[in-house]
């Protein structure tokens, strides 16, 4: 990503964005490093209560995704120092990404409805049955106004929130992002409960030079590319060849080809997709089970930034043909180039 040299003031600043700050709120634990290493245990019924983490009032009747995202984004601004006067409103935009979010929610209302009509619905919750106010409160609560983006697309939402947000501020929408991604258990009705996901995980990210002009810490650039992979391709036997075609081409434009290969994290389902992709990366490749939603992939970035010394690759697809790369690069190593 990038925008205009930095000079103290309310411009925007140039020079490559990197993240600067990491909230992660999971039932796995929220030092970045430990959830992306913790298989998703057995939740505890009271592993997240909104009232020590947010406050007493104002956040009950909001819906557990929207809390969790609230809280990871209070972890990652707080991590990052950030205060709402460094940066106008104007120029603070916010991405969230999103697969199951509102599933249970949705449901619930279903069975309401058919039971006893539409005018029973609780009227706090109803207006959620628009994914897209599921990250309505964040802007409002921290001034965000540059603006606020929902990304759903299944699997890779979470990196395309990151993907998403750095075309906004390449395009000079915003000169601060805060992006991740939220998800809360599916219904039992629906398929893959077993592998639901809840938690949250979010990243700010802002221009290299003004977090290194507060002597602020730079975890680490954060580059994605969301691709397609056709599960008709992978059907007809081409699919590993193609996957390996599609993040080929990818790190070339990135002139990560040319430097020593990345460690790669792989956060695949069992899909056709999935393991053509697995063969597509080989068996040097650290393979994470995929949830349900598009949580995992940003659990994993969150702990390979907190920890980073070289350039780490996450990879993540999608039964549907959704493929997302994220490359990981200590801030030493810029990369060239606008990120989206």
């Amino acid at each position: 990503m990038t925008a205009a040299p930095y000079s103290g003031s309310s411009t925007v600043p140039t020079g490559a964005m990197v993240v600067s700050g990491i909230g992660v709120v999971t039932p796995r634990g929220e030092r970045p490093q430990d959830a992306a290493r913790t298989a998703r245990p057995a939740e505890p019924a009271d592993w997240f209560d909104h009232r020590t983490r947010l406050g007493p009032r104002g956040y009950k009747y909001l819906p557990a995704a929207s809390q969790y995202f609230l809280a990871a984004a209070k972890e990652a601004l707080a991590d990052a120092r950030d205060e709402e006067d460094r940066w106008p409103g104007e120029l603070r935009g916010a991405a969230v990404g999103t697969n199951s979010s509102a599933a249970a929610l949705h449901e619930a209302m279903d069975r309401t409805v058919l039971a006893e009509g539409a005018g029973a619905l609780s009227p706090v919750t109803a207006p959620y049955f628009s994914i897209n106010l599921f990250g309505s409160r964040l802007a409002t609560e921290h001034g965000l106004k540059a603006f606020n983006l929902t990304v759903t697309s299944p699997r890779v939402a979470g990196l395309e929130s990151l993907e998403t947000g750095a075309r906004a501020v390449a395009a000079g929408r915003a000169s601060w992002l805060l992006a991740g991604a939220t998800e809360e258990a599916l219904d039992p009705v629906h398929p893959g409960h077993e592998h639901s996901e809840r938690g949250a995980v979010a990243l700010v990210l802002e221009p290299l030079e003004a977090v290194r002009a507060r002597a602020g810490r730079a975890y680490g650039h954060c580059r994605v590319s969301s691709l397609f992979l056709p599960p008709r391709t992978v059907a007809e036997g081409r699919g590993a060849e193609r996957a390996r075609q599609l993040i080929g081409s990818a790190l070339a434009a990135w002139g990560a080809d040319a430097a020593p290969a990345p460690r790669v994290i792989a956060v695949l389902d069992e899909s056709p997709v999935g393991r053509a992709v697995a063969t597509a990366l080989g068996p040097a490749a650290e393979q994470v089970p995929a949830g349900a939603g598009a949580l995992e992939p940003l659990v994993q970035a969150a702990g390979a930034l907190a920890e980073l010394s070289a350039p780490v690759l996450v990879v993540t697809a999608a039964a549907q043909g959704n493929l997302a790369l994220a490359l990981l690069t200590p801030p030493s190593d810029r990369p060239a180039g606008p990120a989206a």
